[in-house]
């Protein structure tokens, strides 16, 4: 889903709108695919002699791995949907930032206002191509970190050259 361009002004224009790295799925996805493993191994521990009350812990023990499943399931559809409603843009003339499905939550950074722009990746970040971004305004908030963004050191280097253009 594209940031709607009713929040745009009327000479304004979006130069990037990001979604968080897909990195972000990463989590959620492993706990779901590892349960599911767990879930479909149980049914080949079962055995004919076991004894009734090893049958009854084993029913307990699938019935608490398909919960934990169906959670896992919620888990990952929640995240795909907060990530859905997650944008990162920037236009010709700020930065803007807005997150949350029912509770909204929104930062905007004239570009007039920025100070300084920074970013920072680690070693694996670096690897898969995720990072943090740090702006500096000369607002009351000081300096915003925004996490999971894909390419930084490009989205840097856009909101320079949209800093240069808007000058």
């Amino acid at each position: 889903m594209a940031f709607s361009t009713k929040y745009l002004n009327d000479d304004e224009h979006v130069i990037l709108d990001l979604h968080p790295h897909w990195w972000t799925f990463v989590e959620p996805s492993i706990s779901l695919i590892t349960l599911l493993i767990v879930w479909f191994k149980s049914y080949d521990i079962s055995d004919e002699q076991s004894s009734k009350a090893m049958r009854l812990l084993e029913t307990v023990c699938a019935r608490a791995v398909q919960v934990a499943v169906f959670i896992a399931v919620i888990r990952l559809l929640s995240r795909a949907l907060k990530w859905s409603r997650t944008h990162f843009v920037l236009t010709n003339q700020r930065v803007v930032f807005r997150s949350g499905v029912i509770a909204r939550t929104g930062i905007e950074i004239p570009l007039y206002r920025v100070n300084n722009i920074n970013f920072h990746q680690s070693i694996f970040e670096r690897m898969i191509g995720a990072g943090d971004l740090l702006i500096e305004s000369g607002g009351e908030d000081g300096m915003e970190v925004f996490d999971n963004i894909r390419d930084p050191e490009q989205v840097q280097s856009f909101i320079q050259r949209a800093m240069h253009n808007a000058s």
